[in-house]
């Protein structure tokens, strides 16, 4: 049995797929360790899924998806490039049901974002 973790990354300044943004998903352990469940990239269209194993994941676990944004934005030909601050779009989530599906879509900017949970 799975749970499944997925994304669409949107470029917000010219309104297309954010593709090729460097994507993981950390387990935050109560020892303050870290257990990485998986590292990848959103395809051309923005998108990503992953499945993970209900073995590797309890109901109060906190979690991290960390979208690189910072490298996606050096790619890309943007004015004011020195006037990007933000490196990481970090979002904490926890998936109370191991088997369910969390769908995280993100906008992001140079220096802004939007993320929310969709079903």
């Amino acid at each position: 049995m799975t749970a499944t973790v997925s994304s669409h990354t949107l470029n917000g300044v010219d309104g297309t797929h954010a593709g090729g943004v460097s994507v993981t998903l950390t387990r935050l352990n109560a020892d303050n360790t870290r257990d990485v469940i998986f590292q990848t990239e959103t395809d051309p269209a923005g998108r990503l899924m992953q499945e993970i194993s209900s073995e590797k994941i309890a109901a109060d676990d906190n979690f991290e998806l960390v979208f690189a944004t910072g490298a996606y934005w050096a790619t890309q030909n943007l004015p004011q490039n020195r006037r990007r601050i933000m490196s990481e779009v970090v979002v904490r989530f926890t998936m109370p049901d191991t088997i369910g599906r969390y769908h995280i879509p993100v906008i992001i900017s140079p220096n802004s974002y939007s993320v929310w949970w969709s079903s």
